[in-house]
């Protein structure tokens, strides 16, 4: 118990067991040195009297004896002190203390065979082996107390901080699974990534140079591709991870029911060509305006935070009118986003003429056929010239010549006609080419989130360079459909800026599954909160004038601190796994490092096959085209004001 009476009492038995020590040696030296000490005249005969029996003991029949009786009561004394610690005193000064005071302690005994008078032998080994004793004292003691003071040396907290992690190999149809290690207890351990349940959504983050797409898309890529799965991936550093596909796909192919065909859309060197206004998948009036909306919006990205206002929903209104004519004019001959980028251009007068031939857009087209007759032109160009302008980027021969192609359907997990589609991105042109795609992205989604098809990924690697119009409901609705989403992001503050806060947290907030490299700020935080917390010990030291405590104590913290996430190294990854009724996963929260062959990657992409070129086409026929477009136009405005 740690009372004031058993420290006291603590105290005078360290006190009494280190007067036996100096008690010892003084009789040591005094019946060692007896003659030196008649001479001196220091001796009496009553003294005599009561030592001379105490001479007689077995300790004192040798010098070796006497000193080890004395050194091991002092030992003995210094084993219960409590000393103040002292931050200066270092473990080599009191040891080098401890040893030559040791030195000096025993082989002091030399200087009694010296040949020098006895009184001067016997004071030279009286005074040396006293210092011998001191400089034992000095250093035991301090060694006594850096030893019993010492701290757990984790600077960085890694022990405290460390926890168990799935290391069972979880495999099955759908899942993707990434070897990894991690720290626990002071070991390094293996562990497996399990993300049996892809189709919860998951989301990859992480800085630039993180690792994302070496260490986690490839694998999805690759893994989905052997397990038969029909895939669509936004390539944004086109061809980085569509090479990856069409390699995988060639090692892989034969283990398909029916082989999937492998498309490349690519804005600037062309590959296939695809409508994404094809009129069999605009079933009705909503297919177009979802069209308008997604490519108004991808054009105007800061129009996303402003939906609802009158002069961002005029011009969503205005191109799904146009959009719609086109659909229900010759049953769809004339629906591509070239012709109506072209009939977006055509004058007022002529435009609401021909558009007013179909009673459907009427009620959308009324708002500026009214504004047109009332001579209210500044608020007719308001509502529509923004629409114009937006669309004008995108008036491209070679644009127009891949938009207006059908080289294939939109059902790329149709079971019958499985197919793997690329869209290639280029950074330098991300805005223009962005807004295409996600056109695309859209009508895909449509028919890939539909009952019974074949098992899908749909992969978006920097995935705030689009807009996915519905992408929250897409992954909702997914699961039991059997379509597995992958969103890879660089920050959530990216994410913010592009889609607006609201839809920001709706998509942090949706996925089952997170895969996260180095981020910093709030998106570090969130994560922090998400990933729990687990106890861990505490120490703490109080020192006073007399004494030293510790004590240590367990509290919950944050398995993972923001200040963790935010300096983990590349392929380096925090996260949380979602799992389902049929495969549980208690330890869901992981912090590894996952482990890529990379001898082994980097011979497998010197063998990588390049993707072949699709077709030769001049720069004549994509003129050609682009002016067939027009010219398209032309006749659908002259023979329908002529009939009207």
């Amino acid at each position: 118990m740690q009372t004031g009476e058993n420290e006291q009492a603590l105290r005078r038995i360290i006190d009494f067991t280190r007067f036996i020590s100096l008690a010892i040696l003084f009789l040591h030296f005094y019946l060692t040195c007896y003659s030196a000490f008649q001479q001196w005249g220091l001796t009496q005969s009553i003294v005599d009297s009561i030592l001379l029996p105490v001479s007689k003991m077995a300790i004192f029949k040798s010098t070796m004896l006497a000193k080890l009786a004395a050194l091991i009561t002092l030992m003995i004394s210094l084993l219960g002190t409590k000393g103040k610690k002292d931050e200066k005193i270092k473990a080599r000064s009191a040891l080098a203390f401890a040893v030559i005071g040791l030195l000096l302690y025993f082989l002091s005994a030399v200087f009694l065979k010296a040949h020098y008078s006895f009184a001067v032998r016997a004071l030279l080994y009286i005074s040396i082996t006293s210092f011998g004793y001191l400089f034992m004292l000095s250093g035991i003691s301090a060694l006594f107390r850096i030893l019993k003071l010492k701290l757990a040396n984790d600077i960085f907290n890694k022990a405290n901080e460390s926890f168990p992690q799935e290391e069972r190999y979880l495999d099955h149809e759908y899942s993707i699974n990434l070897p990894a290690v991690y720290h626990y207890k002071g070991k390094v351990r293996n562990s497996w990534i399990n993300i049996i349940n892809p189709f919860r959504g998951t989301l990859i983050g992480g800085s630039p140079g993180s690792g994302k797409s070496y260490f986690v898309i490839r694998h999805i890529i690759t893994q989905h591709i052997s397990k038969g799965f029909s895939m669509l991936i936004y390539d944004f550093k086109y061809d980085d991870l569509t090479k990856i596909a069409y390699n995988a796909l060639l090692k892989y192919g034969h283990l398909y029911k029916v082989r999937p065909t492998f498309y490349v859309i690519n804005l600037e060197q062309i590959m296939h060509r695809a409508n994404p206004l094809e009129p069999e998948t605009m079933l009705d009036i909503t297919d177009a305006i979802d069209a308008s909306r997604t490519i108004m919006l991808g054009l105007n990205r800061e129009w996303i935070k402003k939906q609802g206002d009158f002069f961002v929903e005029s011009p969503i209104n205005f191109i799904t009118a146009i959009m719609w004519f086109l659909r229900k004019y010759q049953d769809g001959r004339f629906c591509t986003l070239p012709h109506v980028i072209e009939l977006a251009q055509v004058d007022y007068k002529d435009l609401f003429e021909v558009l007013l031939q179909e009673p459907e857009i009427e009620v959308l087209i009324n708002p500026f056929i009214s504004a047109w007759q009332n001579e209210a032109f500044e608020q007719l160009e308001g509502q529509v010239a923004s629409a114009k302008i937006s669309l004008a980027r995108l008036s491209s021969p070679q644009l127009y010549y891949v938009l207006s192609g059908d080289d294939f359907s939109f059902d790329i997990n149709n079971p019958d006609e499985p197919k793997i589609v690329c869209l290639a991105n280029n950074p330098q042109k991300s805005q223009v080419n962005g807004a295409v795609l996600s056109l695309y992205i859209n009508r895909i989604n449509k028919l890939v989130n539909q009952k019974n098809r074949q098992k899908c990924s749909m992969i978006f690697d920097e995935f705030p360079t689009i807009y996915f119009n519905g992408i929250d409901h897409l992954i909702a609705t997914a699961r039991s459909n059997k379509v597995a989403v992958t969103l890879a992001v660089q920050d959530y503050s990216q994410l913010k800026k592009d889609y607006g806060r609201d839809q920001a947290e709706v998509i942090m907030n949706i996925v089952g599954n997170i895969v996260c490299g180095q981020v910093t700020g709030d998106t570090a935080k969130q994560l922090s909160e998400r990933f729990g917390k687990i106890n861990q010990q505490k120490e703490s030291v109080s020192i006073n004038s007399q004494d030293t405590s510790i004590s240590r104590s367990t509290q919950l913290d944050f398995a993972i601190p923001a200040s963790k996430i935010a300096g983990l190294s590349s392929g380096e990854f925090v996260g949380m796994v979602s799992d389902d009724p049929t495969n549980k996963i208690e330890l869901k929260v992981f912090h590894n490092e996952i482990q890529n062959d990379h001898l082994a990657l980097n011979k497998e992409e010197l063998a990588y096959k390049t993707i072949p070129s699709v077709r030769n086409i001049d720069q004549a026929t994509i003129l050609q085209n682009y002016q067939q477009i027009k010219d398209d136009i032309k006749v659908i405005v002259q023979s329908v004001i002529v009939n009207s």
